[in-house]
Protein backbone atom coordinates (compact mmCIF):
# COMPACT_ATOMS: atom_id res chain seq x y z
CA UNK A 1 0.00 0.00 0.00
CA UNK A 2 2.64 2.44 0.89
CA UNK A 3 4.22 1.92 -2.87
CA UNK A 4 1.11 2.59 -4.58
CA UNK A 5 0.44 5.37 -2.48
CA UNK A 6 4.35 6.30 -3.55
CA UNK A 7 3.42 5.94 -7.04
CA UNK A 8 0.43 7.98 -7.07
CA UNK A 9 2.59 11.10 -5.60
CA UNK A 10 5.29 10.50 -8.27
CA UNK A 11 2.82 10.33 -10.55
CA UNK A 12 0.29 13.25 -9.74
CA UNK A 13 3.87 15.95 -9.73
CA UNK A 14 4.69 14.72 -12.81
CA UNK A 15 1.42 15.27 -14.10
CA UNK A 16 1.43 18.47 -13.05
CA UNK A 17 4.60 19.68 -14.24
CA UNK A 18 3.64 18.39 -17.97
CA UNK A 19 0.51 20.89 -17.32
CA UNK A 20 2.76 23.52 -15.96
CA UNK A 21 5.01 23.47 -18.89
CA UNK A 22 2.41 23.19 -21.39
CA UNK A 23 0.57 26.16 -20.03
CA UNK A 24 3.83 28.29 -20.16
CA UNK A 25 4.97 27.57 -23.90
CA UNK A 26 3.44 29.98 -25.37
CA UNK A 27 5.80 30.46 -28.20
CA UNK A 28 4.34 29.86 -32.25
CA UNK A 29 6.95 29.16 -34.59
CA UNK A 30 6.21 30.11 -38.05
CA UNK A 31 9.03 28.76 -40.53
CA UNK A 32 8.93 29.45 -44.20
CA UNK A 33 11.11 28.04 -46.54
CA UNK A 34 13.16 29.79 -49.49
CA UNK A 35 10.29 31.62 -51.28
CA UNK A 36 8.83 30.83 -54.86
CA UNK A 37 8.48 34.30 -56.79
CA UNK A 38 5.55 34.92 -58.58
CA UNK A 39 4.94 34.74 -62.23
CA UNK A 40 3.54 37.48 -64.02
CA UNK A 41 1.57 37.01 -67.57
CA UNK A 42 2.49 38.72 -70.62
CA UNK A 43 -0.08 40.96 -71.67
CA UNK A 44 -1.62 40.61 -75.27
CA UNK A 45 -0.06 43.75 -76.55
CA UNK A 46 2.24 45.81 -75.79
CA UNK A 47 1.55 49.41 -76.93
CA UNK A 48 -0.81 51.53 -75.36
CA UNK A 49 -2.12 54.99 -75.58
CA UNK A 50 -3.23 56.71 -72.45
CA UNK A 51 -6.58 58.68 -72.72
CA UNK A 52 -6.50 61.88 -71.27
CA UNK A 53 -10.37 62.21 -71.25
CA UNK A 54 -11.53 58.77 -70.19
CA UNK A 55 -8.96 58.69 -67.47
CA UNK A 56 -11.38 56.20 -64.66
CA UNK A 57 -11.53 53.53 -67.63
CA UNK A 58 -9.74 50.44 -67.10
CA UNK A 59 -6.22 50.61 -68.97
CA UNK A 60 -4.61 47.08 -68.00
CA UNK A 61 -5.48 43.93 -66.44
CA UNK A 62 -2.19 42.11 -64.44
CA UNK A 63 -2.33 38.49 -63.93
CA UNK A 64 -0.07 36.45 -62.02
CA UNK A 65 0.41 33.09 -60.11
CA UNK A 66 0.78 33.19 -56.52
CA UNK A 67 4.01 33.37 -54.71
CA UNK A 68 4.72 30.59 -53.02
CA UNK A 69 6.03 30.51 -48.94
CA UNK A 70 5.93 27.25 -48.01
CA UNK A 71 2.76 28.31 -45.71
CA UNK A 72 -1.05 28.97 -46.11
CA UNK A 73 -1.08 32.78 -44.96
CA UNK A 74 -1.97 35.81 -47.38
CA UNK A 75 0.86 37.32 -49.60
CA UNK A 76 1.00 41.18 -49.96
CA UNK A 77 1.77 42.07 -53.68
CA UNK A 78 3.11 45.26 -54.77
CA UNK A 79 2.57 46.40 -58.13
CA UNK A 80 5.45 47.92 -59.26
CA UNK A 81 6.72 50.51 -62.15
CA UNK A 82 10.03 51.49 -63.45
CA UNK A 83 11.93 53.31 -66.27
CA UNK A 84 14.63 50.69 -66.57
CA UNK A 85 14.27 47.23 -65.99
CA UNK A 86 17.20 47.03 -63.49
CA UNK A 87 13.94 49.13 -61.35
CA UNK A 88 16.87 51.38 -59.93
CA UNK A 89 13.83 53.46 -58.64
CA UNK A 90 10.72 51.39 -58.73
CA UNK A 91 7.41 53.22 -58.19
CA UNK A 92 5.01 51.18 -56.64
CA UNK A 93 1.41 51.72 -58.65
CA UNK A 94 -0.92 50.37 -55.91
CA UNK A 95 -0.99 47.10 -53.58
CA UNK A 96 -3.13 43.99 -52.92
CA UNK A 97 -3.52 41.11 -50.25
CA UNK A 98 -4.28 37.56 -51.15
CA UNK A 99 -5.05 38.44 -54.69
CA UNK A 100 -3.90 37.60 -58.03
CA UNK A 101 -5.14 39.93 -60.65
CA UNK A 102 -5.90 43.35 -60.45
CA UNK A 103 -6.86 45.97 -63.04
CA UNK A 104 -5.92 49.59 -63.43
CA UNK A 105 -7.28 52.47 -64.45
CA UNK A 106 -5.98 54.94 -67.32
CA UNK A 107 -5.54 57.12 -64.32
CA UNK A 108 -3.50 54.65 -62.40
CA UNK A 109 -0.92 53.79 -65.11
CA UNK A 110 -0.79 57.90 -65.86
CA UNK A 111 0.44 58.51 -62.82
CA UNK A 112 2.95 55.36 -62.19
CA UNK A 113 4.75 55.70 -65.70
CA UNK A 114 4.84 59.69 -64.88
CA UNK A 115 6.25 59.32 -61.16
CA UNK A 116 8.56 56.62 -62.89
CA UNK A 117 10.41 59.15 -65.09
CA UNK A 118 8.20 58.92 -68.90
CA UNK A 119 7.58 62.23 -70.21
CA UNK A 120 4.00 63.36 -71.28
CA UNK A 121 3.08 62.84 -75.14
CA UNK A 122 6.39 60.64 -76.17
CA UNK A 123 5.96 56.67 -76.84
CA UNK A 124 8.31 55.23 -74.30
CA UNK A 125 8.88 51.70 -72.74
CA UNK A 126 7.93 50.94 -68.92
CA UNK A 127 8.81 47.74 -67.05
CA UNK A 128 6.50 45.99 -64.24
CA UNK A 129 6.88 43.25 -61.71
CA UNK A 130 4.70 42.19 -59.06
CA UNK A 131 6.90 41.84 -55.27
CA UNK A 132 5.45 39.28 -52.78
CA UNK A 133 5.76 39.66 -48.91
CA UNK A 134 4.42 38.97 -45.89
CA UNK A 135 3.33 40.48 -43.17
CA UNK A 136 3.37 44.58 -42.17
CA UNK A 137 7.39 44.65 -42.43
CA UNK A 138 7.26 43.72 -46.00
CA UNK A 139 9.27 40.50 -44.88
CA UNK A 140 10.38 38.37 -47.30
CA UNK A 141 10.33 40.54 -50.53
CA UNK A 142 11.09 38.72 -53.75
CA UNK A 143 10.14 39.96 -56.87
CA UNK A 144 8.80 38.16 -60.48
CA UNK A 145 9.78 38.19 -64.04
CA UNK A 146 9.63 41.86 -65.51
CA UNK A 147 7.23 42.48 -68.85
CA UNK A 148 7.49 45.84 -70.78
CA UNK A 149 5.38 47.80 -72.47
CA UNK A 150 5.46 51.14 -74.89
CA UNK A 151 3.34 53.96 -73.56
CA UNK A 152 2.04 57.16 -74.57
CA UNK A 153 1.69 59.24 -71.32
CA UNK A 154 -0.38 62.47 -71.19
CA UNK A 155 0.55 65.16 -69.02
CA UNK A 156 1.23 64.79 -65.01
CA UNK A 157 2.65 66.60 -63.02
CA UNK A 158 3.95 65.47 -60.14
CA UNK A 159 6.32 68.20 -58.49
CA UNK A 160 5.39 70.48 -55.51
CA UNK A 161 6.47 74.03 -55.97
CA UNK A 162 7.47 76.27 -53.06
CA UNK A 163 7.51 79.99 -52.42
CA UNK A 164 9.49 82.26 -50.01
CA UNK A 165 7.40 84.66 -47.15
CA UNK A 166 8.91 86.55 -44.28
CA UNK A 167 10.50 89.91 -43.64
CA UNK A 168 14.02 88.87 -45.13
CA UNK A 169 12.48 88.57 -48.71
CA UNK A 170 10.81 90.63 -50.86
CA UNK A 171 6.67 90.07 -50.10
CA UNK A 172 7.46 90.58 -46.54
CA UNK A 173 4.90 88.35 -45.00
CA UNK A 174 2.55 88.51 -47.50
CA UNK A 175 1.82 85.31 -48.28
CA UNK A 176 0.33 86.52 -51.91
CA UNK A 177 2.77 89.14 -53.28
CA UNK A 178 4.71 87.94 -55.79
CA UNK A 179 6.18 85.32 -53.61
CA UNK A 180 9.71 84.29 -54.94
CA UNK A 181 9.65 80.65 -56.02
CA UNK A 182 12.39 77.85 -55.30
CA UNK A 183 14.08 76.71 -57.20
CA UNK A 184 13.47 72.51 -58.09
CA UNK A 185 16.41 70.32 -58.41
CA UNK A 186 16.66 68.67 -62.30
CA UNK A 187 17.44 65.38 -60.66
CA UNK A 188 15.64 64.91 -56.85
CA UNK A 189 12.10 66.41 -57.33
CA UNK A 190 12.86 66.44 -52.92
CA UNK A 191 15.55 69.52 -53.40
CA UNK A 192 15.26 72.85 -53.42
CA UNK A 193 17.56 76.28 -53.43
CA UNK A 194 17.12 79.56 -53.54
CA UNK A 195 20.41 81.94 -53.92
CA UNK A 196 20.08 85.58 -53.32
CA UNK A 197 19.12 88.70 -51.57
CA UNK A 198 17.79 88.42 -47.53
CA UNK A 199 17.38 91.42 -45.35
CA UNK A 200 17.72 91.21 -41.60
CA UNK A 201 15.04 89.17 -40.49
CA UNK A 202 13.24 85.55 -40.99
CA UNK A 203 11.55 83.73 -43.31
CA UNK A 204 9.57 80.84 -44.05
CA UNK A 205 8.74 78.64 -46.77
CA UNK A 206 4.79 77.82 -48.48
CA UNK A 207 3.76 75.70 -50.74
CA UNK A 208 0.59 77.51 -52.14
CA UNK A 209 0.42 81.42 -52.53
CA UNK A 210 -2.40 83.10 -51.06
CA UNK A 211 -2.51 79.85 -48.37
CA UNK A 212 -0.50 79.98 -44.81
CA UNK A 213 -0.51 76.52 -44.53
CA UNK A 214 1.26 73.97 -45.77
CA UNK A 215 3.67 76.01 -43.92
CA UNK A 216 7.74 75.19 -43.06
CA UNK A 217 10.13 75.89 -40.80
CA UNK A 218 12.41 75.51 -38.28
CA UNK A 219 12.25 74.57 -35.06
CA UNK A 220 15.53 73.28 -34.01
CA UNK A 221 17.80 75.17 -36.74
CA UNK A 222 18.65 71.77 -38.16
CA UNK A 223 15.95 70.38 -39.45
CA UNK A 224 12.35 71.36 -41.30
CA UNK A 225 8.91 71.15 -39.67
CA UNK A 226 5.43 71.03 -41.05
CA UNK A 227 2.50 72.62 -40.47
CA UNK A 228 0.03 70.94 -42.86
CA UNK A 229 -3.06 72.92 -41.75
CA UNK A 230 -4.83 72.99 -38.30
CA UNK A 231 -1.61 72.44 -36.45
CA UNK A 232 1.18 74.18 -34.90
CA UNK A 233 3.20 76.50 -36.97
CA UNK A 234 6.95 75.76 -36.94
CA UNK A 235 9.69 78.32 -36.44
CA UNK A 236 11.01 80.55 -39.04
CA UNK A 237 14.59 79.83 -40.92
CA UNK A 238 17.24 80.57 -40.60
CA UNK A 239 16.41 79.12 -37.01
CA UNK A 240 13.55 80.35 -34.02
CA UNK A 241 15.98 81.97 -32.22
CA UNK A 242 18.45 83.93 -34.50
CA UNK A 243 17.23 86.14 -37.00
CA UNK A 244 19.69 87.16 -40.16
CA UNK A 245 21.37 89.99 -38.62
CA UNK A 246 22.98 90.55 -41.63
CA UNK A 247 21.78 91.77 -44.71
CA UNK A 248 23.22 90.13 -47.62
CA UNK A 249 23.63 87.28 -49.91
CA UNK A 250 22.91 83.82 -49.23
CA UNK A 251 21.88 80.32 -50.20
CA UNK A 252 19.58 78.50 -49.00
CA UNK A 253 18.95 74.74 -49.42
CA UNK A 254 16.33 72.54 -48.45
CA UNK A 255 15.56 68.46 -48.91
CA UNK A 256 11.83 67.69 -48.22
CA UNK A 257 13.51 63.70 -47.98
CA UNK A 258 15.50 63.94 -45.55
CA UNK A 259 13.85 66.89 -43.61
CA UNK A 260 17.05 69.03 -43.68
CA UNK A 261 18.08 72.30 -44.56
CA UNK A 262 21.19 75.07 -44.77
CA UNK A 263 21.56 78.41 -45.19
CA UNK A 264 24.90 80.02 -45.96
CA UNK A 265 26.77 82.89 -47.16
CA UNK A 266 27.25 83.82 -50.62
CA UNK A 267 29.85 85.70 -52.72
CA UNK A 268 27.86 87.99 -55.23
CA UNK A 269 30.80 89.97 -55.38
CA UNK A 270 31.50 90.50 -59.32
CA UNK A 271 28.11 88.88 -60.45
CA UNK A 272 27.07 91.31 -62.97
CA UNK A 273 22.97 90.93 -63.71
CA UNK A 274 22.29 91.45 -67.65
CA UNK A 275 21.03 94.65 -68.82
CA UNK A 276 17.83 93.08 -69.77
CA UNK A 277 16.29 89.57 -70.22
CA UNK A 278 13.56 88.28 -72.17
CA UNK A 279 11.98 84.32 -72.96
CA UNK A 280 12.21 83.29 -76.66
CA UNK A 281 11.79 80.47 -78.28
CA UNK A 282 8.96 77.74 -80.26
CA UNK A 283 6.92 77.81 -77.40
CA UNK A 284 5.79 81.23 -77.54
CA UNK A 285 4.97 83.22 -80.82
CA UNK A 286 6.09 86.47 -78.72
CA UNK A 287 9.51 88.19 -77.10
CA UNK A 288 8.26 87.66 -72.73
CA UNK A 289 10.06 90.19 -71.29
CA UNK A 290 11.51 89.46 -67.85
CA UNK A 291 11.24 91.58 -64.80
CA UNK A 292 14.10 91.63 -62.14
CA UNK A 293 13.02 91.71 -58.43
CA UNK A 294 13.76 95.53 -56.87
CA UNK A 295 14.73 93.43 -54.22
CA UNK A 296 17.70 91.96 -55.56
CA UNK A 297 18.52 92.51 -59.01
CA UNK A 298 19.75 89.14 -59.78
CA UNK A 299 16.01 87.38 -59.62
CA UNK A 300 14.27 87.42 -62.71
CA UNK A 301 10.05 86.79 -63.22
CA UNK A 302 7.62 86.43 -65.66
CA UNK A 303 3.65 85.78 -64.48
CA UNK A 304 0.98 84.29 -66.73
CA UNK A 305 3.19 83.50 -69.46
CA UNK A 306 1.21 81.34 -72.29
CA UNK A 307 3.66 78.69 -73.47
CA UNK A 308 2.83 75.66 -76.30
CA UNK A 309 4.11 72.51 -76.52
CA UNK A 310 8.40 73.37 -77.50
CA UNK A 311 10.75 74.94 -76.22
CA UNK A 312 12.21 78.48 -74.76
CA UNK A 313 15.30 80.15 -74.07
CA UNK A 314 16.40 82.82 -71.92
CA UNK A 315 17.84 85.91 -74.00
CA UNK A 316 20.20 88.51 -72.71
CA UNK A 317 20.76 91.57 -74.07
CA UNK A 318 23.70 90.87 -75.60
CA UNK A 319 21.73 87.91 -77.46
CA UNK A 320 23.45 85.05 -75.06
CA UNK A 321 21.36 81.75 -75.18
CA UNK A 322 20.82 80.77 -71.69
CA UNK A 323 19.45 77.12 -71.61
CA UNK A 324 19.14 73.29 -71.08
CA UNK A 325 17.74 70.27 -71.61
CA UNK A 326 15.06 69.45 -68.53
CA UNK A 327 11.46 70.84 -68.62
CA UNK A 328 10.20 73.19 -65.95
CA UNK A 329 13.64 73.44 -63.72
CA UNK A 330 17.19 73.07 -63.95
CA UNK A 331 20.30 75.17 -64.29
CA UNK A 332 20.73 76.86 -68.15
CA UNK A 333 23.92 77.71 -68.86
CA UNK A 334 25.06 80.17 -71.63
CA UNK A 335 24.33 77.77 -75.32
CA UNK A 336 23.20 75.39 -72.95
CA UNK A 337 20.52 74.57 -75.57
CA UNK A 338 16.62 75.43 -75.96
CA UNK A 339 14.27 73.97 -72.31
CA UNK A 340 11.86 71.60 -73.46
CA UNK A 341 8.00 72.61 -72.73
CA UNK A 342 5.98 69.37 -72.65
CA UNK A 343 2.68 71.11 -72.46
CA UNK A 344 0.66 74.07 -73.29
CA UNK A 345 -0.16 76.36 -69.97
CA UNK A 346 -0.02 79.29 -68.54
CA UNK A 347 3.32 79.64 -66.85
CA UNK A 348 5.33 81.86 -63.86
CA UNK A 349 8.94 81.65 -65.18
CA UNK A 350 11.85 82.46 -62.35
CA UNK A 351 15.23 82.85 -63.52
CA UNK A 352 18.27 83.08 -61.02
CA UNK A 353 21.31 85.02 -63.28
CA UNK A 354 23.73 84.24 -60.38
CA UNK A 355 23.04 80.38 -60.27
CA UNK A 356 21.44 79.78 -63.88
CA UNK A 357 18.79 77.99 -62.09
CA UNK A 358 15.28 78.20 -63.15
CA UNK A 359 11.48 76.60 -62.61
CA UNK A 360 8.51 76.95 -65.19
CA UNK A 361 5.39 76.49 -63.17
CA UNK A 362 2.20 75.47 -64.84
CA UNK A 363 -0.92 77.22 -63.12
CA UNK A 364 -3.34 75.25 -64.23
CA UNK A 365 -2.41 71.70 -64.40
Amino acid sequence: MENIKRFSAITIIGLALIMFTSCNDSSEKFTIGSPTAPVLQDLNFNRLELDAVNTGNPAITLNWQDADYGQQTAINYLIQFSSDDAFTEPITATTVTGQTSITLSVNEVNSAAGSAGLNPFEWKNVYIRVASTLGTQGNEIVSSNTINLEVYPYFNYVFNDYYLVGNATAPDWNNNNNNPALFRDASDSNKYYYTGYFGTGEFKVLEVKGLWQPQWGTNDASSIDVNPGGGTDPGTFPNNNNAIAAAGFYSFSIDFASKTFAFEPFDASGKISPASLSIEGTSTANVVAMTPLSFDGHIWYSNGVRLTPGNIEFITDTSAKWGADTSFSGVATDGGGPIPVPVEDNYDIWFNDLTGRYILIPLNL
